[in-house]
């Protein structure tokens, strides 16, 4: 079977189900361990995006914890809309990606559940690489959809998206493949 929706619809009506709140709460306690190992490392105060950023919860976390600019950037245009009404102050993009890139460069780039809907994550990796992060800057990224996580492999027929079914050797190698530590 073929996906025929777009996952930024998907989750563009999540949004509008109030479903960004859920996804706050699921991913808050493995976020928090991701930015905690990233951020001593980083230069003192960091930049930041978040990518696929939903509700701009991320975003507005990393400026709790210390970073002079954070951004989000997402597919969903009800989730950014969501999070300019939380966080009027914050910036945030509606943007198609892998086609968009940053007008800067960022000490850290954080995803979460994010580079399994792009049919070619390497070229996203790539991306992020190259033209996404400073000398030095950090990737963190959460992916929850993997060969070996048995109970994520009938979310693409449950959604009818695309996703990038991987192992989590597979994932390794990618991020291997763009110099980044794993």
């Amino acid at each position: 079977m073929h996906p025929t929706r777009l996952a930024t619809d998907v989750f563009s009506e999540w949004a509008e189900q109030g479903r960004d709140i859920g996804m706050e709460k699921g991913h808050s306690a493995s976020v928090s361990e991701m930015l905690e190992s990233a951020i001593p490392n980083l230069p003192q105060p960091f930049s930041a995006i978040d990518i696929g950023c939903g509700n701009g919860w991320v975003v507005r976390k990393l400026t709790t914890l210390g970073a002079s600019r954070a951004e989000g950037v997402d597919g969903a245009s009800e989730m950014i809309t969501n999070a300019r009404v939380i966080d009027p102050s914050g910036t945030y993009h509606v943007e198609n990606l892998p086609e968009w890139t940053p007008e800067t460069q960022f000490n850290l780039v954080h995803t979460m559940e994010f580079l399994y809907y792009l049919k070619n994550p390497q070229e996203m990796l790539t991306k992020i690489h190259d033209e996404w992060l400073e000398d030095g800057g950090w990737l963190i990224a959460g992916v929850d959809h993997y060969l070996e996580h048995k109970a994520s492999l009938d979310w693409p027929d449950k959604l009818d998206v695309h996703m990038t079914t991987m192992s989590i050797d597979e994932w390794k190698m990618l991020y291997k493949m763009q110099d980044f530590r794993t």
